[in-house]
């Protein structure tokens, strides 16, 4: 059986005959002659569509049916009462009639779902008792009222009168147009005479014990519901008054001919139906992903301080400054063209021919037939965001620049000054210089927008965003091109050597490359902290609630990213991390103590929050900033860490002393603390567990300490060594269970978790034991779906789904690998490798069933993962 969703897709489905949103547009253009429906109003509409909450509002008579009535000769337009019902059911989204018929008739004539809220009586009438409440001497001045009515109108042919429980209607519509002037003088002398309130509403009289209350109804509503913007629309001077209440992304419509407040006018109902039609192919595309730029399509910009992403068309859609955890400036990914953007396109509208880094670099070229745009974040000193993009081809290139700071939150002017825009009234100084464009600058009372064209035959255009700059140094007038030249050049000087240096494997080089690119770019270069990711609350599942800020410094993956980076012989990163780290532990009170994740500059987060202004990637909300698993207990960190410095030391053949002293912490801290549950490295919100991938870890901080110790000729703890055989012990049998056989999540529990593969790959358990065959086939026939591979598949205590991670699909590769199943290893790389993106990025996860990307963009973990297996496979092909 359909649910009510299911149905209700499917009827709009039918109802708009599958038109596909691409040819929305068409269509109306098509169609909009006489019917009002404009580009103007699909653009209007499209934007509203992508509000976080929204209430579709509309009156009865004259909107929803053709004409006003009493009873069943009325019955809502069947097109429109399908698309209310879908537009109902869609999330976060409220459908709701405010008519001025009694809300008895208005139920019983409309016979709309309980999902679309019914409001009778102009607006008073919210339930059925409200009647109930009247005072007898109300009734009786309704009833002297009715009964004078029947006595001067009611015998005239064409007029009816009706009995509502806070008004008396006179209905009009079949009567000749003398009869409709007369009837509509004397009830206004009766409304007058009895202090009632006299409502015109199409061809109904209403004589009212109170005011037309469409507007208040409509806050009311508004705020029930907590919406965040409202469509109504309405035929009649009553919801003028509530249209007149619509302000920001509101929307207005009047149906049918009159004065009217409403920027749109729609010819008749059936025009109306059709606008409902369409928001809700809309807004279902926005909420469910239909229309969202894939994930991976997405490139990265950055230069050891900032990122940036980039849309496949040369949207910058999201950057922060100046930290990479503080307020966006451009946040397009997470709420469309009102939380800001910088975008190019070729005045003539025209396809992408494609999109591309510059060889061994983080500069992004994108080309259109005339247009081709190039964009780098260039060196900085720190508190600088500096971003550069330069227009270059035979056509004309249309710029459009919307910074929004703060999320969108904070208000500001601009200006232009000779060849800047000059962003004004925001706590550091944003200025845009581009010499060689004229801007036109508007504003919607908050924010300022830019907007030119440039016509690049004259030669290109060099176009440079700095933030925080106090004392930005203008180039010499005529001089900018060859001076970005100059400072391009330099930039991929840097990159280029730096790539020259490290030592590639011969599998997937070219991916390698850019995976090694991707993580030094995730490098906080002033601090030495690595980013998880460079952006935040990018979803897991596709309209759900698992949305994370992943723009900090987890000691687990920036241990792991570094790691991966020595493995190809650049060692500077590392050396970065671990100084980074000691400072963070030299104000710490032990090492056992750490947080999971700091900020870059090595805070602890604050409280995590909601922006509740933006509606998320896809409607994926609540749109998060900071992280609560800053306070949960991981007790895993302190293995990669000490991993990490035993694989530096074998890298450079030699273990500073402060590098073994960081060990040493290490070691202590899982001295102090193993035998303790935690949350494990899934960070699941619910009690901690003694997990097993945990163990392993504290066992790999101590057999690592122990290794690196013999190597260099340190000295190691007496407890280490009995510790570690007293953690292995432990897992090798607690960590078992024989109705899954296989090692699972935690102790006591048969939950399988892809973590618990590092049993085996990290040297606790051999390969070749037969309990760690069952694991590896266990989390094979358990987890892995196609080419991914998910964590878990029990309660974590959140609700929604989410994809299959990278991170996990290489260690079962890995896996594979060192069980001998060499041919499986391949095949799951190789089905790894069609899911990069087309310029080489990987998000966090992938949903198989939908074939979608998912999870904060790009991650370091799936690109780190990836290193690691072209690695592997390298050299057993070697081998």
């Amino acid at each position: 059986m359909p649910t009510p969703l299911n149905q209700a897709l499917a009827d709009s489905a039918l109802l708009t005959k599958s038109l596909p949103l691409g040819l929305l547009r068409a269509f109306v253009q098509t169609n909009a002659a006489d019917d009002g429906l404009t580009p103007q109003l699909l653009a209007e509409l499209k934007i509203l569509a992508r509000t976080p909450g929204l209430l579709v509002a509309c009156n009865y008579g004259g909107t929803l049916c053709a004409a006003e009535g009493i009873s069943t000769e009325t019955l809502p337009l069947g097109s429109a009462a399908i698309a209310l019902r879908a537009l109902a059911a869609l999330p976060n989204t409220h459908a709701a009639v405010i008519s001025g018929r009694s809300l008895r008739d208005l139920a019983a004539v409309s016979r709309l779902p309980a999902e679309v809220h019914l409001v009778g009586s102009h607006g008073a009438e919210f339930d059925m008792g409200y009647a109930h409440g009247l005072s007898l001497a109300t009734e009786s001045v309704l009833q002297q009222a009715s009964q004078a009515l029947a006595e001067t109108v009611g015998a005239y042919r064409g007029i009816s009168i009706e009995r509502k429980p806070v008004a008396v209607s006179v209905h009009t519509r079949p009567a000749a147009p003398d009869v409709v002037a007369l009837a509509t003088t004397k009830a206004e002398e009766i409304a007058r005479e009895h202090g009632l309130h006299f409502i015109v509403d199409g061809s109904v009289l209403d004589l009212s014990v109170v005011e037309p209350s469409k507007a208040s109804a409509l806050e009311h509503l508004r705020s029930m519901l907590g919406v965040s913007a409202a469509l109504y629309a309405g035929d009649a001077f009553s919801d003028e008054l509530a249209m007149a209440t619509l302000r920001g992304p509101d929307m207005a419509l009047r149906v049918g001919e009159g004065p009217s407040v409403a920027a749109h006018t729609l010819r008749d109902p059936e025009s109306f139906a059709r606008v409902l039609a369409i928001l809700f192919e809309l807004r279902r595309a926005w909420l469910f992903g239909e229309d969202a730029v894939g994930l991976e399509r997405h490139s990265m910009i950055g230069n050891g301080s900032s990122t940036a992403l980039i849309t496949p068309d040369a949207k910058i859609c999201w950057m922060s400054h100046p930290l990479p955890d503080s307020g966006s400036l451009f946040a397009h990914l997470l709420g469309g063209d009102a939380a800001g953007h910088f975008s190019v396109e070729p005045a003539k509208s025209s396809q992408v021919l494609g999109q591309r880094y510059v060889d061994s670099t983080m500069i992004v070229e994108t080309r259109w037939a005339d247009v081709t745009v190039t964009d780098y974040l260039e060196p900085a000193p720190d508190g600088i965001t500096s971003l550069v993009r330069v227009l270059s081809g035979t056509g004309t290139a249309r710029i459009v620049f919307a910074p929004r700071p703060d999320y969108a939150n904070a208000p500001f002017s601009m200006e232009a000054r000779g060849t800047e825009l000059h962003v004004v009234g925001t706590a550091d100084p944003i200025i845009l210089r581009a010499p060689g464009v004229a801007f036109s600058i508007t504003s919607d009372g908050r924010h300022g927008t830019a907007t030119g064209e440039v016509d690049l035959r004259d030669g290109p255009v060099v176009l440079n965003l700095r933030c925080g700059d106090t004392e930005p140094q203008p180039a010499v007038p005529g001089d900018e091109t060859d001076d970005e030249a100059r400072r391009r050049a330099a930039v991929a000087h840097h990159s280029r050597r730096w790539v020259h240096e490290l030592q590639l494997p011969g599998v997937k080089p070219s991916l390698v490359r850019r995976s090694a690119l991707v993580l030094r770019a995730l490098v906080h270069e002033p601090t030495g902290a690595v980013l998880a990711a460079p952006t935040t609350s990018l979803p897991e599942g596709i309209g759900g609630t698992r949305n994370w800020d992943y723009r900090y410094c987890w000691l687990r993956d920036g241990s792991m990213t570094v790691n991966a980076l020595v493995d190809l012989g650049s060692t500077a990163e590392a050396e970065g991390f671990l100084a980074w780290l000691g400072r963070i532990l030299a104000h710490a009170p032990g090492p056992e103590w750490l947080h999971p994740l700091y900020s870059v500059t090595g805070a602890p987060l604050s409280t995590e929050a909601i922006i509740e202004s933006l509606p998320g990637y896809a409607g994926s909300r609540p749109v998060r900033i900071g992280n609560a698993a800053d306070h949960q207990v991981q007790l895993d960190v302190f293995g990669p860490i000490a991993e990490l410095i035993h694989a530096l030391s074998a890298r450079q053949g030699m273990l500073s002393d402060g590098h073994w002293d960081l060990l040493v912490q290490m070691a202590a801290a899982v001295l102090a603390r193993w035998q303790e549950a935690d949350h494990g490295i899934w960070e699941a919100r619910r009690a901690p567990r003694h997990h097993v991938y945990t163990k392993v870890m504290c066992w790999v901080a101590l057999d690592r300490a122990l290794r690196t110790a013999v190597r260099h000729g340190r000295e190691p703890l007496p407890a280490w060594e009995p510790t570690a055989a007293k953690i292995r012990e432990e897992v090798l049998r607690e960590g078992w269970d024989e109705s899954a056989s296989s090692y699972t999540v935690a102790y006591d529990s048969p939950d399988l978790d892809a973590a618990v593969l590092h049993i085996g790959l990290s040297g606790l358990l051999d390969v070749n034991d037969p309990r760690f065959l069952a694991t590896v086939t266990a989390v094979e026939r358990e987890l892995r779906v196609g080419p991914t591979v998910f964590r878990y598949r029990y309660d974590d205590g959140l609700p929604g789904l989410e994809g299959g991670f990278h991170i996990c699909t290489t260690w079962l590769i890995e896996a594979y690998i060192a069980v001998g199943r060499i041919e499986e290893a391949w095949d799951l790389f190789d089905q790894l490798v069609n899911l990069f993106g087309p310029t080489g990025l990987l998000p966090e996860e992938y949903d198989p069933g939908t074939e979608t990307h998912l999870g904060n963009h790009p991650q370091a973990y799936s690109h780190l993962g990836f290193i690691r297996c072209a690695r592997l496979l390298h050299e057993h092909q070697k081998n």
